[in-house]
């Protein structure tokens, strides 16, 4: 079951540093939205505040109602990073597994059958390799797969494909689309790739320079599914070029 997020009076400080500023947001049940705007502006602090990885300063942060503490403990909400962090002397399968086999107690009856994710990803012939022996594409589909073995109602991704060759991520792009097709969820999805963004998501955030503020909430109305060829279409050129015209006004009016 999908869960929807809120943060109301959300600020973040470090020391004298303010990197979010007083933040009030909804993010609904199911949905898929990105989190766009300049670097350094605080949007992996505000996803690693849903995560209950950092306190925020001031505000509260719940999920489904309940604490992401709450949901962390109880294996409902995953988080996959902008690295594998695959351990290297575990093979693809036992990496595949690896959260579920954390506090075994909560461990999700209904969760999806690891190996059959790694079949939908393409994974199904390398059960038995290391991490060296991958590809940097490779590895992360590992990463998702394990982020998505859980079944988590809520998937939280800092910028998983920003590492990867233009070609790769694009393909990593189209498989995380077709994953959420057989496995929905609601997911937070931080992103520097306004094409990124556009292709995947049902509403982007474009976020101010820090202190982290919204300064344009768009919603995409491309239909889905998304099929690669989607990039050609007028429409999707109009949605990246309001993305693009949201945030260069968000930086300008930031900086004027």
């Amino acid at each position: 079951m999908s869960v929807a997020v809120e943060l109301r009076g959300v600020s973040k400080s470090f020391g004298d540093l303010p990197v979010v500023q007083r933040l009030d947001l909804d993010i609904e049940a199911g949905a898929f939205v990105s989190l766009v705007g300049p670097s350094g502006c605080g949007k992996s602090t505000l996803l690693r505040m849903i995560a209950g990885l950092e306190d925020p300063t001031a505000g509260t942060v719940t999920i489904g109602g309940a604490s992401p503490a709450e949901l962390r403990r109880t294996k409902r909400l995953a988080v996959v990073p902008q690295q594998p962090g695959l351990l290297p002397w575990r093979t693809v399968a036992e990496n595949a597994r690896l959260l579920l086999e954390v506090n075994r107690r909560h461990q999700p009856a209904d969760h999806p059958d690891p190996l059959e994710l790694l079949d939908e990803v393409g994974l199904i012939d390398f059960l038995g390799a290391y991490p060296h022996e991958l590809s940097g594409g490779m590895r992360q589909r590992v990463a998702l797969v394990r982020g998505f073995a859980l079944g988590a109602p809520l998937v939280l991704m800092d910028e998983p494909f920003a590492a990867l060759d233009e070609i790769t991520r694009s393909e990593m792009r189209d498989l995380l689309a077709r994953l959420l097709e057989r496995h929905p969820a609601t997911v937070v999805f931080v992103t520097h790739s306004i094409s990124e963004a556009a292709f995947l998501s049902d509403r982007v955030l474009v976020f101010s320079p820090r202190p982290a503020g919204v300064a344009a909430d768009v919603t995409v109305a491309l239909p889905r599914p998304r099929p690669p060829e989607l990039e050609d279409t007028t429409a999707f050129v109009e949605v990246c070029a309001e993305l693009r015209h949201r945030l260069h006004g968000a930086m300008y009016g930031a900086t004027s």
